[in-house]
């Protein structure tokens, strides 16, 4: 279809229907600006390269390297920065933020794991987004051994909302035997963890702190955000969501890693499946 076509059935059609088609919530289409000045909005562009290369920097190093670069701030304005943007440096610290009230924290399951096969092991992250004119966040849902992006989500809150729709798509796909996260609110709340020991999948959380604990995750983030966001100024949620709809599809099917021979994830983790498939299968 003609984009001249695609583009007049498109304006016929109701907002629900168009949220529908994008698998987008409406008050994701109708999303504002979050409501942070612009200056601000331009130190959390500053702070959210500053820390995709130095993800070990805390509040007073990222404080020491904003003032170095002509910003008058103070520990206090980037600590809330920080939090706003769901940022918390990789380095055994004091707990600056708690788990939600009641939500158990779970031991961490892999390590000393050899992850030798797809569906080992998922591991979910959540990272900061920016847009032109404000922010929204991404989550995404990763195969361990083949880097393979299950599924992803966007969401303009950190709410649980979001990380729960991209972990219903991901199962929908497949199934882990171990599933590993952060010890944020979004995977310790009970309807998260309630829903993977529903399917029968092991829960593992990472020490607080502890940078190796999910590094293919962090090493995502990167490659998303320099090839990716840094290179966009999305000016929508709907623009971000294209954007990253072409980068995920390149991610997983065109995109050769070095550490897997140069194949692209989706070779790996559906290429393996489908060898492992019939000893499976024998075995049941």
């Amino acid at each position: 279809m003609k984009r001249a076509e695609v583009e007049k059935e498109l304006a016929t059609m109701s907002v629900v229907q168009q949220c529908g088609l994008l698998e987008l919530s409406r008050s994701t289409f109708y999303y504002q600006p979050v409501g942070e000045n612009e200056y601000n909005l331009a130190l959390m562009r500053e702070i959210d390269e500053e820390f995709t290369r130095r993800p070990f920097y805390g509040v007073a190093r990222m404080t020491a390297r904003l003032r170095a670069l002509g910003h008058g701030v103070n520990p206090k304005r980037v600590r809330r920065l920080m939090r706003v943007m769901g940022l918390e440096a990789i380095y055994p610290k004091p707990r600056l933020s708690a788990n939600g009230p009641g939500h158990k924290v779970y031991p961490y399951l892999l390590k000393g794991v050899t992850v030798d096969r797809p569906d080992q092991a998922w591991a979910a992250d959540i990272t900061y987004v920016r847009l032109a004119q404000g922010f929204i966040y991404l989550v995404a849902i990763l195969d361990w051994y083949s880097r393979y992006v299950v599924s992803w989500e966007l969401s303009k809150t950190l709410d649980t909302s979001f990380c729960l729709e991209a972990l219903g798509k991901a199962l929908r796909v497949s199934k882990p035997e171990i599933f590993n996260s952060d010890q944020g609110v979004q995977f310790t709340s009970l309807d998260f963890t309630g829903r993977l020991q529903e399917a029968g999948i092991k829960v593992s959380m990472d020490g607080r702190g502890r940078v190796y604990d999910n590094i293919f995750v962090e090493r995502l983030w990167r490659s998303v955000k320099y090839e990716e966001v840094y290179l966009h100024d999305y000016l929508t949620v709907l623009e971000a969501r294209r954007g990253l709809t072409d980068y995920f599809v390149f991610y997983n099917e065109e995109r050769p890693h070095e550490a897997l021979g140069y194949r692209t994830p989706h070779e790996i983790y559906f290429g393996t499946r489908a060898i492992l498939a019939p000893a499976s299968e024998a075995m049941v």
